[in-house]
């Protein structure tokens, strides 16, 4: 598997659902986790030991500035997406042992993520965890990884 690619697939998901602090850190979090869980597959390992190097980091962000500048907002979710579907069969292709497991991560990072704050409401009081724009997102990210939302 090229690791330049899947650091810029990754970037991809993670940058389309990271929009604030809050779930920056969710997402980075989620990295952090995967490395000491015993139940993560070695490649997800690997993937986020790559995000914990200033290297790794770099190399994901400039691939997605040069793959994403210059569009427009509603293009760059459905580039987001369609990285995200390369991403699935990439890993079919290449991993087809730990892909089930990775394609699952990403979707749990990708609803801690939606999850991380609350939408709408005031100062805090009477907004809704997940709004319905991110719940349509999940479900087109479930479907790009083919997994169940």
């Amino acid at each position: 598997m090229d690791i330049d690619d899947s650091r810029f697939r990754i970037a991809a998901a993670r940058r389309m659902l990271a929009r604030n602090g809050c779930e920056s850190m969710v997402a980075g979090h989620a990295l952090l986790e995967a490395k000491s869980d015993t139940k993560s597959s070695e490649l997800i390992k690997a993937v986020a030991a790559d995000f914990e190097t200033s290297e790794g980091r770099a190399a994901a962000r400039d691939r997605l500035q040069a793959t994403l500048t210059g569009s427009k907002p509603g293009e760059v979710k459905a580039k987001a997406v369609a990285a995200v579907r390369d991403a699935a069969a990439l890993l079919d292709a290449k991993a087809p042992d730990e892909a089930a497991a990775f394609k699952a991560w990403l979707r749990h990072i990708s609803q801690a993520v939606a999850e991380a704050s609350t939408e709408g409401g005031f100062l805090g009081f009477g907004g809704v965890r997940v709004s319905e724009a991110e719940k349509a997102t999940l479900a087109e990210i479930s479907g790009a990884l083919g997994v169940k939302g």
